[in-house]
């Protein structure tokens, strides 16, 4: 069971995402959510006394004051202006880590919203009501207004939702789950739109999924490296140590123990190959620089998941302050430099693809990794389709942080353009997975290829695992049924978890 407002691990938004925990609200929570509560009801009874977003408009309308009769018509129409939400809407998995961060902000006490809208929050994700949250229409800057009003449009009985793999109206899903719609008092409509919670879960979810695309590269790398008969000499501890970066050294560490015990690296000890290219030469270097940017973007997401992001905030003193916590910026880097460092992973490895392919660089192998080459093309697309997403990676890598369109008649006139950020780092984290899985199967084949010389136990033991899936190629045949299995299997960790079965933990 998750603690809402506790401080949460991102083990515990990935767990309510992908695998369904419950979450709950203790007794001392929602008493302080009480507390905080009273200050704006206090607010609410003043006549003299304006607050933004209790008793005003919102945005450029922020000093427009609001008659106490209307001010539950305001939060209503609050969310029903505000959701211009476009495009695909975003997976269950993702749906629910929004939902979290947003029940979570509002348990930290100071949104000012009632205990029963975090409740009927909680039972939504309990219950497996998932609004349809449209991908598109966040600029960050109120935090994601508009993704955030298609998730309130259900707590109000509007929207759609989805239940038991199946959309419906927002107020018929509610019913069936065994709940009701809310009607929202005052402050309680801006506290569930103002945040990062879209950013956030995109942050989230990328920072885990990126941080196994490492350890997934260093194990292609590996194969790759051995099909190819390069040396591990270049990632000797000694070596790592005169340039400690921490990223650096785990990698290199998972590459050593990844190699040790192959008999084909025992076949050329001693040839006369002085090195090896950068791309196998250097995957310390590059996987791990990869690797400490992973690390900073989950301490930027770590801080988020904990943070107060709504406007106004009730302060501990009971005063109600206008501030800019919503503001999307450090998500906005993160996901922007997590972009460009995944992107890198996808870059080095479609150079080693491409060692392996071409007979003039692959010490020996057949040419395109095929035993009767000309009747047959072999792997000579997959190397062209990785070079396209590699491509393709290099366009969305270019930050979406440093563009800023003002809005709101210029009252928003900086904004951060986070989500946009996190969707194309979205897209290059699944183009760097098919990559990689490219990487794999070609790998594969190259050592298949160097048979009766066997690999390490480690790479074995992964080599056993994809051919589980994917027989090796003896003739031309459909690739992208392949990659697609090799790609699941990456998503799902089932080959790392069976090269670590097989007695090899990675970092």
């Amino acid at each position: 069971m998750i603690a809402l407002g506790e401080p949460l691990e991102l083990a515990d938004v990935l767990a309510v995402a992908r695998d369904n925990a419950r979450v709950a609200l203790s007794r001392e929570v929602i008493e302080r959510v009480k507390a905080c509560r009273a200050q704006i009801d206090a607010i609410v009874r003043d006549p003299d006394k304006m607050v933004y977003g209790v008793n005003t408009g919102f945005g450029a309308l922020a000093e427009v004051q609001i008659s106490p009769d209307q001010m539950r018509q305001l939060q209503r129409n609050l969310i029903l202006s505000h959701s211009c939400g476009v495009g695909e809407a975003f997976d269950r998995p993702m749906t629910r880590a929004v939902m979290l961060l947003r029940a979570q902000v509002l348990a930290l006490g100071h949104s000012g919203v009632r205990p029963e809208l975090i409740e009927l929050l909680v039972e939504m994700l309990n219950r497996g009501v998932h609004p349809r949250i449209p991908r598109r229409g966040s600029v960050g800057a109120s935090g994601d207004l508009a993704p955030l009003a298609h998730l309130a449009l259900v707590l109000i009985g509007r929207g759609e939702a989805e239940l038991g793999g199946f959309v419906m109206a927002g107020e018929e899903a509610l019913e069936k789950a065994g709940l009701r719609p809310l009607e929202l008092e005052a402050k309680e409509g801006l506290s569930l739109i103002n945040g990062t919670q879209v950013m956030a879960a995109l942050a989230a979810t990328l920072w885990d999924r990126a941080r196994r695309l490492c350890t997934v590269a260093d194990l292609a790398g590996a194969m790759s490296l051995d099909a190819l008969m390069g040396t591990p000499r270049a990632f000797i501890p000694e070596l790592q140590q005169l340039r400690p970066h921490p990223g650096q050294r785990v990698s290199a560490a998972n590459l050593t123990r990844l190699l040790s015990g192959s008999a084909i690296v025992d076949s050329h000890v001693g040839c006369r190959k002085v090195q090896d290219p950068y791309s196998l030469r250097c995957m310390p270097q590059v996987h791990g620089a990869t690797r400490d940017v992973v690390d900073y973007v989950g301490r930027v997401v770590a801080i988020e998941v904990n943070s107060a992001t709504d406007n106004p905030l009730v302060l501990a003193d009971g005063s109600v302050v206008s501030g800019g916590n919503f503001h999307g910026q450090p998500l906005a880097f993160a996901l922007d430099f997590l972009a460009i460092a995944v992107a890198e992973l996808a870059n080095i490895a479609e150079r080693r693809i491409e060692q392996l392919v071409n007979p003039h660089l692959n010490s020996g192998l057949p040419a395109f990794l095929t035993p009767e080459v000309g009747l047959n093309s072999g792997y000579m697309i997959a190397q062209v389709a990785a070079a396209s997403l590699v491509a393709e990676n290099k366009v969305l890598a270019h930050p979406a942080s440093v563009d800023s369109i003002p809005s709101s008649a210029n009252r928003e006139d900086h904004v951060s353009m986070g989500v946009t950020a996190g969707l194309k780092a979205q897209q290059i984290v699944d183009n760097t997975r098919t990559v990689l899985a490219t990487e794999l199967l070609c790998a594969a084949q190259g050592l298949d290829l160097r048979r009766p010389l066997t690999s390490s136990p480690a790479l074995e033991a992964a080599l056993s695992s994809i051919r589980s899936e994917v027989s090796r190629m003896e003739g031309d045949r459909e690739l992208h049924w392949d990659i697609r299995a090799i790609a699941r299997m990456v998503d799902s960790n089932r080959l790392l978890d069976d090269v670590t079965a097989a007695g090899c933990p990675l970092g």
